[in-house]
């Protein structure tokens, strides 16, 4: 499987990179929203890993809205991982079409087994 992570935090993109290669997956990580958009809608991937708080212009809600609303993007699944875990943050997360949401800390194997029954 093809997986976009989008963490600007480097020490946690590389975990994660790390983890989900050692599986087998093939990884792309980005520490901007903006750029995992582009990425998102030019090339093919089965998974967006996503945290919410980004530099830049366009933040993790912002992200999720913007892939799910092209066409080529509606069914990618997005798992946020994201520190912000209160239930505002959650709902606005799955209101703008986040397919699961795991707080930082997250457990590796369970985000590992997730993505895995995905393939």
């Amino acid at each position: 499987m093809r997986i976009l992570v989008c963490e600007d935090q480097d020490a946690i993109r590389h975990m994660i990179e790390t983890l989900v290669s050692a599986s087998g997956h093939s990884v792309t990580g980005v520490a901007l929203g903006a750029k995992a958009v582009e990425l998102a809608l030019s090339e093919t991937y089965d998974v967006l890993l996503l945290d919410l708080m980004l530099p830049g212009a366009l933040d993790g809600f912002e992200v999720c809205q913007r892939v799910r609303a092209a066409p080529s993007t509606r069914d990618l699944p997005i798992f946020i991982i994201s520190a912000m875990d209160d239930p505002e943050s959650k709902k606005r997360a799955m209101d703008a079409g986040a397919t699961a949401f795991y707080g930082k800390p997250f457990r590796p194997l369970e985000l590992l087994g997730e993505i895995n029954r995905l393939a």
